[in-house]
């Protein structure tokens, strides 16, 4: 049995809570917050009797094979190069980093250490999203030469983390890394990032609107678009809804979870909706079961010693693509990844 240790107890920590506790050969004993009130909720509600209000103590106190970082990104550098310095396995939320320069010394930290770093990037495992690129993945419609992944949403993302609206990075940072990441599991890498920036939303600081023109190293071209200034009915949050043309077919993920096949000359439909966890709810669902997805998917590479999908070093590249999108639209210009 795996032993792990949860660093942070805030918004998103009680998703994470109840994934560990429905994953095979992992066992969460300790927790760390700076915040005792946070600390004392959620070390109750999880009956965690490991406290701590020190990360290094607690990674000196317990015996750990893994930590859990459910904190934002100015603090992962620095937990995670003190895990690897205890010799222990990371999984740590997204944003990675705040720059390239963090993530990269995360990934050599983690090298050196020969230790697992992976990025919980969890939008690339959502059952509805994962239905997409198997598909693809099997050939079903050849090989892809376009790609749009939409994620157009009014939800008031800001009543529950309201530190989203005092950022200047907003929309690209916090939502668009994720699409940006499912574009990069279905096309590939980039090589040229083109984008464009709005704030619709008077009261916030960064962007609500993105759309972002990606060219892959094949060639082919993708269309990340992102708002959370768009009024919909019925509300589309949380779907990514995708459309993917390959030589041999299209396919299509719509709202309500809804997959359609078109390829030689009929249509196959799927109904790919998420699993209601036990202890999950309504929109959040689809994101919640994720979390336990990607958890068993840590595990199981801790288990046989093979790389996460989403590793530090996969998500570098998807973290280059965020900077590429800020820099574009500031500059008005395109922006080769390689220049990075």
């Amino acid at each position: 049995m795996l032993k792990g240790g949860i660093i942070g107890a805030g918004f998103f920590a009680a998703n994470h809570l109840n994934g560990w506790n429905m994953v095979d050969g992992a066992e969460i004993v300790a927790l760390c917050d700076t915040n005792p009130d946070q600390l004392t909720r959620m070390g109750d509600q999880f009956g965690i009797g490991g406290r701590f209000d020190d990360a290094a103590r607690m990674l000196d106190s317990v015996e750990l094979d893994f930590v859990d970082i459910i904190t934002t990104a100015p603090s992962h550098r620095a937990l995670v190069e003190l895990a690897l310095s205890r010799q222990v396995h990371v999984i740590c939320q997204k944003p990675f980093a705040e720059n390239l320069d963090d993530a990269r010394a995360m990934v050599q930290a983690a090298e050196g250490a020969g230790k697992t770093l992976m990025v919980h990037e969890n939008f690339r495992w959502q059952a509805p999203v994962r239905a997409v690129i198997d598909t693809l993945r099997s050939d079903r419609i050849g090989s892809p030469f376009f790609c749009r992944a939409s994620f157009r949403s009014g939800y008031d993302v800001f009543s529950g983390q309201p530190y989203l609206a005092e950022g200047q990075r907003f929309i690209i940072e916090d939502l668009g890394i994720h699409v940006l990441d499912i574009v990069r599991a279905l096309m590939g890498d980039v090589t040229t990032v083109a984008a464009h920036t709005n704030r619709i939303n008077p009261n916030i600081k960064g962007e609500d609107v993105a759309t972002i023109l990606l060219t892959h190293d094949t060639g082919m071209a993708s269309v990340v678009d992102c708002s959370y200034a768009t009024q919909r009915v019925p509300e589309t949050f949380p779907e990514t809804l995708l459309e993917i043309d390959g030589d041999n077919g299209s396919l299509y993920l719509k709202a309500g979870y809804k997959l359609e096949i078109h390829a030689n000359g009929s249509v196959e439909r799927r109904d790919v909706s998420p699993e209601l966890l036990s202890w999950a709810e309504r929109p959040w669902h689809n994101i919640q079961e994720s979390v336990r997805t990607i958890q068993s998917h840590f595990v199981d590479c801790l288990n046989t010693g093979k790389s996460p999908e989403t590793s530090g070093a996969d998500n570098l590249r998807t973290l280059a693509l965020v900077e590429a999108a800020y820099r574009s639209a500031a500059q008005r210009e395109v922006i080769k990844t390689k220049d990075l």
